[in-house]
């Protein structure tokens, strides 16, 4: 039965973590944003996190997050967390599965330990913003 069950490829939908104020740490923080860049809206996108990985010869983990949003807009992006500092130094994966037009979409989004940082980010065109993106 699973091997009838066909997923197609995700495109123009990919995680961005961009760095912003936080007006209650009062400092910037990492935030992790669903873009959507096709011209119809998202429907019923879930998004399941967490990092792992290694610090000091010590295998680490956090717990799962989910996350649920009805829409996303066409051309748009969603805010869907908040990264601490400590969890960057840690691998980082985003599990998105979404309908599209009536279409199931699902993909994952590595950030590898590290890559979450000042001199990665690079230019969203679709959101105008600036942002560590992983396709």
């Amino acid at each position: 039965m699973k091997k009838d069950i066909e997923i197609p490829k995700s495109e123009h939908v990919f995680v961005a973590v961009i760095n912003e104020w936080n007006d209650d740490f009062q400092e910037n923080c990492w935030y992790a944003y669903l873009v959507n860049e096709n011209d119809s809206p998202l429907e019923m996108a879930i998004i399941v996190s967490r990092a792992f990985g290694t610090i000091e010869g010590e295998q680490r983990k956090t717990g799962m997050f989910r996350h649920v949003f009805a829409e996303v807009a066409a051309n748009g992006a969603i805010k869907v967390e908040l990264l601490e500092n400590n969890v960057l130094q840690l691998n980082n994966e985003f599990v998105v599965t979404y309908f599209l037009n009536g279409v199931l979409y699902d993909k994952t989004f590595l950030f590898r330990t590290n890559t979450i940082n000042i001199n990665a980010t690079t230019d969203i065109l679709s959101i105008d913003r600036k942002g560590v993106v992983v396709k």
